[in-house]
């Protein structure tokens, strides 16, 4: 399968977002793990993982910018709705059973991490609707 310009510029855009994060991921994981940071570094460190994460987000914006093509803009519009529903349902649902104290408290980076999962059972949305459709 050929890529278009706009997706390899994301891919490209992606894995270099993804080793920025593991690459800040761990030290600062290590540095807290092992109480080596406290004051105002220990935010800054605390927020640094967070960032190639918000990358990503403007990466999947700057793709549905460039991306000339309306077909394949479609396609990750209905990724990103799944995802979204995915997420939002997920959050809501949590969110009221911890308020009731059923569950036990989740960290807010996990609902990101539930975005993606989402983006992949989007991918998966749309094969079954390409297979349908042939």
């Amino acid at each position: 399968m050929r890529f278009s310009p706009a997706q390899r510029r994301y891919n490209r855009r992606i894995i270099v977002l993804a080793i920025i994060y593991a690459a800040v991921l761990l030290p600062v994981c290590w540095l807290f793990a092992r109480h080596l940071v406290a004051g105002p570094l220990a935010y800054a460190l605390g927020i640094l993982p967070a960032l190639p994460v918000s990358g990503f987000f403007a990466v999947i914006g700057l793709y549905l910018a460039e991306e000339t093509d309306e077909y394949l803009r479609m396609l990750l519009v209905r990724q990103a709705l799944v995802a979204t529903g995915l997420a939002m349902t997920t959050a809501t649902f949590w969110g009221f059973l911890e308020g009731f104290d059923l569950v036990p408290h989740l960290v807010g980076y996990a609902w990101p991490i539930v975005w993606f999962a989402g983006l992949g059972l989007g991918a998966g949305v749309n094969a079954l609707i390409e297979r349908r459709a042939a």
